[in-house]
This record gives structure tokens, sequence and C-alpha cells, in this order.
């Protein structure tokens, strides 16, 4: 169900922190974001390494992104997460969020699952989408909770993720309707907290350090990732069929054919509307072409209908693909 987790966890948050003080003295850290910008990273190493020791989380965190990427020293995973844990142990946001991924990529799920609740609980949409997925197959050592799991998925869909949008709409097939209205209740309620939530301010725990995020680096897809295995189909209750009280609009036929391909899920036609609308002026099979909003039980799907074949369904795919949206096709 949850593909390409090599991207999806390589795309984390790949910036640096800068460490902020009163004092006009130099600061080390600072200094070795900047050496970092220019493109020298032996010398931001250089810079990070004695903070690092001495415990700056910031400098923690910088150096296990240098050895993730092997920017300044050889590339080693095994060091970049000894960083990862010492700086996310202090707090610190982005160490966090890269210390359960990397637990995760690499087996090691029910230790991830703590570091990826605190993801989750800032609103993290990758840490929505791995432990989403996580509770939709009882992953991990957790029980199955499908209306929390599409709850979570339906969180990091809206926030634009495209493989939360294919994966929501492999959920709305195996999840019965009863338990998406509970997942979309709860996705409200995660964000009206939200909203009312004062999160802590951006500092480092037990020290005066502000992160400043910087342009990030770009990681190589090929970067080895977990394989995350579909949910077994033979085992969830099949869903229950969409309620007559929510038919899809009438739209149209359009010529061409009966073949649709199907751009996302939402839980509002006005996310859906805002996706078309980014997608459909520069998508050339798209042109020209009117959206479907389908209703599939409380969950808005958004489609485009008029294709002759599965191959030209497939074409129309690979198209929104390169524009970085997910696709499928919709055989009639």
């Amino acid at each position: 169900m949850a593909r390409h987790w090599s991207k999806v966890l390589a795309a984390g948050v790949l910036g640096l922190a800068a460490a902020h003080v009163a004092q006009a003295q130099s600061n080390p850290v600072k200094d070795g974001v900047n050496a970092w910008g220019k493109g020298d990273y032996k010398a931001a190493v250089a810079d990070w390494q004695g903070p690092a020791a001495k415990g700056d989380a910031d400098a923690q965190f910088n150096l296990g992104q240098a050895y993730r990427l092997g920017r300044g020293v050889s590339a080693d995973p095994a060091k970049a997460e000894d960083w990862y844990r010492r700086a996310a142990e202090q707090g610190h946001f982005q160490a966090e969020d890269n210390y359960g991924r990397m637990l995760f990529q690499r087996g090691q799920r029910a230790q991830a699952v703590p570091w990826l609740e605190k993801s989750v609980s800032r609103g993290d949409p990758r840490g929505e989408l791995i432990l989403g997925t996580m509770l939709f197959n009882g992953d991990g050592g957790l029980a199955k909770d499908w209306p929390r799991a599409y709850a979570l998925m339906v969180r990091a869909s809206n926030s634009g993720l495209p493989q939360a949008s294919e994966t929501l709409a492999d959920m709305d097939k195996y999840i019965p309707e009863a338990q998406r209205k509970q997942g979309l209740a709860l996705a409200r309620q995660y964000q009206a907290d939200a909203r009312r939530a004062q999160l802590p301010p951006d500092v480092t725990a037990g020290s005066t350090i502000r992160t400043t995020p910087v342009p990030p680096s770009r990681v190589a897809e090929s970067t080895p990732g977990a394989s995350y295995a579909a949910p077994a189909r033979t085992t969830p209750p099949a869903p229950a069929p969409a309620p007559a009280s929510h038919p899809a609009p009438s739209v149209a036929a359009q010529p061409g054919g009966a073949w649709r391909i199907q751009l996302g899920a939402f839980s509002t036609e006005a996310r859906a509307r805002t996706l078309w609308q980014r997608l459909g002026p520069k998508v050339a099979s798209l042109r020209g072409r009117q959206p479907r909003f389908v209703h599939a039980g409380a969950v808005i799907r958004l489609q485009a209908d008029g294709f002759a074949s599965s191959a030209a369904a497939q074409s129309a795919c690979a198209d929104v693909k390169r524009a970085g949206n997910a696709c499928l096709p919709v055989a009639p």
C-alpha cells in the first residue's frame, strides 16, 4: 500500500541548525552552517565537532546530516543515526524526525514508534504517513487501529504528500465506512487541537540555541529505503458500499473513452479543487478536461475521465507523476 519508502524517508528534514546566541562572540555552529552553505563541508564538520562533543544539540544534528549525506566525511549511516539520537534525546525536533525514520528504515519499527509519535504530535506529514500505515497493518508491536490510521493519513494527504493520497485511496478499499467516519472526526479533532496548541519555541532543550532553516540538501533518489509490505488483502473486512445519499456529482461524459485516472482522495471537495487548479494547467494530459469529484463514503476522490484505454490512462498518469503528484488508472 505505501510505496516509494526510500523517497519518503530520504525527503525528510534535511536542513541544518544554526546556533543563535546573544553574545557577539564567534559561534562555531553558525560558522559551520555558513561554511556548509559555501560548499566547504570539511570546514563545517570541523566547526561542529567540538560543540557536538560538548553536548550542543544543533551541532550533533548537523553532524548527523553530514554523515548521512557523506559531505565533509565519508557517508556512515550508523554515525549519522548516533548523532541524531544524541540530539533527539535533548528534544531537537528535526533530529527526532530523522532518528525515528532511520530506526523505521532499518527495521527497528517498535523502537521507532515513540519518535514517530513525537513527529506526529507536531503535525509532520511523513511521520503521519509512516505511523498511519503501521497502525493500519498492526506493525511494530502496535495493535491495528483503523480509525486513527485513517485520521493520520487524511492529515498527511491534506498536507499535499502524494504518497499519503495514494495510500488513503488504498485504505478506502478496506476500511469500513463507519471507521472511516470515525477517522475523519478524529482528523478534525487533531486539526482543532493543533490550532489551539501553543507549540514550544523552536529551541533545543537545555540551551538557548534556536534552530534556523537553511536551503535543504538533496539526497540521491537511489538512497536505500525500507520495503514496506502492502496489507494482507484477504483478512480485512470488505468496506461498506458508498451510501446512496452521497452520489457522485453529475458530470457530462467526455469524449475519448471510459477509463479514468485518480489524482488523490480528500476529506473536503475544496481541497480536491485546489489540487485540480494546481495540476490542470501544467499537465498536458489534463488540459481541456473537467474534474470529477467522486464521493466514496466520507472521502472525495479527485478523478479525470475520457481516456480510451488502459494505456492512455497509464500515459496520463505518467504525465501527472512527472509533475510530482500521485496518480492511479481507474478501469471502467
